[in-house]
């Protein structure tokens, strides 16, 4: 007896799970500070959310952006390592993911704070189709 096996062929690509970098994880988690952790780990995106997330607070939309999206283009070269072929879910809920899709978000928010209304909305919608979990998340006060 042949047994038919069917494949989903429109289930799309698999998530995509980065690699963690334990001791820069650590690091930041230790409490060192976000620059002192991107100098030393410049591939690591979390800390270059950090740093988009500070200035931000402080009021400083433009510094925020470029850390932002200094860490947004390290996270796209890890993910491209990772196998992304430039769409696909890219889960909140696996750590190491967290730090692009927060930098994401923050060049989104910086974006619009500094009038780049069209950079805002493709940050949101790349947000979206990556991780409806980030965007709650992210969106949470």
């Amino acid at each position: 007896m042949l047994m038919e096996t069917h494949e989903n062929l429109l289930a799309g690509p698999p998530p995509t799970l980065l690699p963690d970098n334990t001791e820069a994880r650590e690091a930041l988690e230790s409490g060192a500070k976000a620059s002192d952790v991107a100098a030393r780990f410049p591939a690591f995106s979390a800390a270059w959310a950090a740093l988009a997330d500070e200035y931000f607070a402080a009021g400083h939309a433009v510094t925020s952006y470029a850390f932002a999206r200094t860490g947004y283009h390290r996270g796209l070269d890890h993910l491209r390592r990772a196998g992304w072929k430039g769409h696909g879910p890219i889960p909140w809920e696996h750590e190491p993911n967290r730090g692009f899709l927060r930098c994401l978000h923050a060049l989104g928010r910086a974006a619009q704070a500094i009038g780049e209304k069209d950079e805002a909305e493709r940050c949101a919608q790349f947000l979206r189709e990556s991780s409806p979990e980030a965007v709650k998340a992210l969106s949470s006060p």
